[in-house]
C-alpha cells in the first residue's frame, strides 16, 4: 500500500508540473505544443538520470525509484496527449507538424534518456 501511495504522489505531482507547462507554452493556434513536447522530453532526460543513478551507485531505494521514475516522470510525461495531439494534426491536414512533433518527439525523447543515463556515468 506504501509503494501504491508513493506512485501516486509522485504522479500527482508530475501531473500539477505537466499542466502548468502546458498551460504556458501550448499555444490554442495550431503548431506544435512545446508545453507537451518540453514535459515529454524532460521526463526522458530525469527518467534517464533517476534510472541510471539506481543502477550505478545503488543509493536509491526502490521507494524513490517508485516515487520518482514510476509516478512523478509517469506523471510529468504524457503518451495519450502526444497522440491526441498528432490526430489534431493529421485531421486538419498539417502534415508538417504531425512529422516534425512526431520524429522530434522520438528521436530527442530517446537521446535524452540516453543522455541522462550518460551524464550518471560520466560524474
Amino acid at each position: 500500500m506504501k509503494q501504491l501511495l508513493l506512485v501516486f504522489l509522485g504522479g500527482g505531482l508530475g501531473s500539477s508540473l505537466r499542466y502548468i507547462i502546458g498551460t504556458y507554452l501550448n499555444s490554442s493556434n495550431t503548431g506544435i505544443p512545446y508545453g507537451t513536447f518540453l514535459a515529454n522530453i524532460l521526463g526522458s532526460l530525469l527518467i534517464g538520470i533517476i534510472l541510471g543513478l539506481a543502477v550505478k551507485s545503488e543509493t536509491l531505494s526502490q521507494n524513490t525509484i517508485l516515487f520518482l521514475a514510476t509516478g512523478f516522470c509517469g506523471g510529468f510525461t504524457t503518451f495519450s496527449t502526444f497522440a491526441y495531439e498528432n490526430h489534431v494534426f493529421l485531421k486538419s491536414g498539417d502534415f508538417t507538424s504531425f512529422a516534425l512533433y512526431t520524429i522530434g518527439s522520438f528521436i530527442i525523447g530517446f537521446a535524452a534518456v540516453f543522455f541522462g543515463i550518460w551524464m550518471v556515468r560520466l560524474f
